[in-house]
């Protein structure tokens, strides 16, 4: 569970990086949760084949700033083994209620 939300954290900070560049829109100032996994895929899947290569997560501005964080993450997150992150693997799975 750490480690999806430090992935989330990094796609956010992305994406603020992308807003920042972007035109400014009148609900700039609002909060906003953590980017879905479209988001995520859209920031990060920089051939868009569909998945998340270890070279484009470690691409990423947060994993820069400590590279074995990011590493030991996307290991984590890699539940098949693949050496990539599909959609299902980086979406986060809903909590259990008791």
């Amino acid at each position: 569970m750490k480690s999806i939300t430090s992935i989330l954290a990094i796609l956010a900070l992305a994406a603020t990086v992308n807003a920042a560049e972007g035109a400014k829109k009148p609900e700039a100032g609002k909060k906003k949760g953590p980017p879905n996994p479209e988001q995520m895929m859209k920031a990060l899947d920089k051939d868009g084949n569909g998945s998340i290569s270890k070279e484009e997560f470690l691409a990423s501005p947060g994993a820069k700033k400590d590279a074995a964080k990011a590493e030991e993450r996307f290991g984590k997150m890699d539940k098949n083994k693949d050496g990539s992150l599909s959609k299902e693997e980086i979406t986060p799975k809903p909590k259990k209620t008791k």
